[in-house]
């Protein structure tokens, strides 16, 4: 845009100076021509008077040397011709110049003429000047001069090459003048486009400065800080409702609980107690969403805070931290290639909650008899986990869906699970600057891999503290929300 602006004044100013000098240019070349014309005419003149007793005697007399010593000051040739176009005299230099028939037709018939109205720097032809001699109102003959226009060309040349010279100046005052203008007035855009880049990462403290460009730019950027500040405390709003909610819900909930819990022991018909148990499923389902939801509230509330963590320490003492349900449910969980140690730079916890999440999906949908791999390496400048199940995997269209919000597939809606596991994942992922992609696996199931930038630096005491030792197998799972069923 910059550019675009500049490149609109250069124009206008080149304009400018076109229409200013073109005509000035024109006024200088006929304002030197004209300058040599009256001289010329002035010395025909004089000629003519000195030639009309030559004409009428039929002796140069003086006339001849006058011609001569002419033409060796100033190397204009010059001749006197009678009425029949016979040249009398003439000085030594003289010749016959285009335009000199034209001219003595004109001088003859009682009229002086000189030509051409103006020299440019590409005419050659000589200024041709020619007077009548006249003798009570008869036309004897004429005196003819031809001045070499080259000095008129180089005077004329010399005074347009000044203007292109001022004109070059001028323009280029008119470039550094239309520079600062552009800088001054797209500031404002530039830091407000900077601003928004910084918003949409997750800085919702940017702001841009309103006393920078025009007035209208201050108001729009006074504007855009208000709409700032009215959409960060909206968002800030609705993430306090939902985890209020959640934390608030959850005591009646427990409430409501205990108290469905103690009515079993007065049940005696076996459809209660199947209506007993199903309602005591269905709260430890909406326990579960409370969860879910109070966790999703507090990873969008993260500030971009980085810290350095070993992924690949993370990534055993998960695997081991989930062993227990996997043997549980027939699955064998392992973590294959690990390149250790292996750093990343996220936000707190990112990579525990992350890999909870995805293990926890793996190790349900992957069935009895099913394989849970977790990689970690080093790659693309940073750290990528990657956990790889033998499951039913997802369609093309349901990769596109899963990361939102309370979204289940079809097939699998009655199994446990609030649709929250995978948007903590995605908040979590994109609060740290990663990246989460989930691909189908080869023959079947489904490949869910993050990927977290490295650290710039490495704290010393990361350097020198080995990896975390895996959990013991016996160790019980965290508790995690629930996951997003495929």
């Amino acid at each position: 845009m910059r550019r675009r602006l500049v490149i609109s004044y250069l124009l206008l100013m080149v304009l400018v100076l076109i229409a200013l000098e073109t005509p000035l240019a024109a006024t200088l070349a006929s304002r030197e021509t004209d300058r040599v014309r009256a001289d010329r005419l002035a010395d025909a003149t004089r000629f003519a008077s000195l030639a009309e007793p030559a004409l009428r005697g039929g002796a140069a007399g003086p006339l001849d040397n006058e011609l001569d010593s002419y033409d060796e000051l100033y190397g204009i040739g010059a001749a006197v011709v009678d009425r029949d176009r016979r040249t009398v005299v003439s000085s030594a230099s003289w010749r016959t110049a285009p335009g000199t028939r034209e001219a003595l037709d004109v001088a003859l018939s009682g009229q002086q003429v000189s030509g051409p109205p103006s020299v440019w720097p590409w005419v050659d032809g000589p200024i041709v000047v020619a007077v009548p001699i006249n003798d009570g109102g008869e036309v004897l003959g004429a005196v003819v001069t031809a001045t070499p226009a080259g000095p008129v060309r180089r005077t004329v040349t010399a005074w347009w090459l000044l203007l292109a010279g001022i004109g070059l100046l001028a323009v280029l005052a008119c470039v550094l003048t239309a520079f600062g203008l552009a800088g001054w007035v797209l500031r404002p855009v530039t830091e407000l486009d900077t601003v928004t880049h910084e918003i949409a990462e997750g800085d919702g403290s940017a702001r841009v400065q309103h006393r920078l460009g025009p007035p209208e730019l201050r108001r729009l950027a006074a504007s855009f800080n208000h709409m700032a500040d009215a959409v960060s405390d909206v968002m800030d709003r609705q993430r306090a409702f939902v985890a209020h909610a959640s934390h608030q819900l959850r005591n009646p909930l427990t409430a409501l609980r205990l108290r469905v819990e103690e009515l079993g022991p007065s049940l005696t018909d076996p459809d209660g107690r199947a209506e007993h148990r199903l309602a005591l499923e269905e709260t430890d389902r909406l326990a579960l969403v409370l969860d879910a939801l109070l966790t999703l509230a507090r990873a969008e509330r993260r500030e971009n805070q980085r810290v350095t963590v070993d992924a690949a320490a993370v990534a055993a003492s998960r695997v081991a931290a989930w062993q227990p349900l996997a043997r549980h449910r027939s699955v064998t969980l392992r973590l294959a290639t690990v390149d250790s140690p292996a750093y990343a730079a996220t936000v707190p916890t990112a990579i525990d909650q992350a890999l909870d999440a995805l293990i926890d999906n793996a190790v349900k949908f992957s069935g009895a008899g099913g394989e849970v791999t977790v990689r970690v390496r080093r790659d693309d400048g940073g750290t990528a986990l990657e956990v790889r199940d033998t499951g039913p995997g997802m369609t093309a269209s349901q990769l596109g869906q899963a990361t939102e919000r309370f979204w289940r597939a079809p097939e699998v809606q009655n199994v446990d699970g609030a649709g929250l596991g995978l948007t903590i994942v995605a908040v979590l992922v994109d609060a740290s600057g990663g990246r989460l992609t989930m691909c189908p696996n080869e023959p079947r199931g489904l490949v869910a891999g993050l990927w977290f930038p490295a650290p710039a630096a490495v704290p010393a005491a990361a350097r020198d503290t080995p990896a975390a030792p895996a959990a013991a197998p016996d160790a019980a799972p965290r508790t995690t929300p629930a996951s997003t069923p495929r």
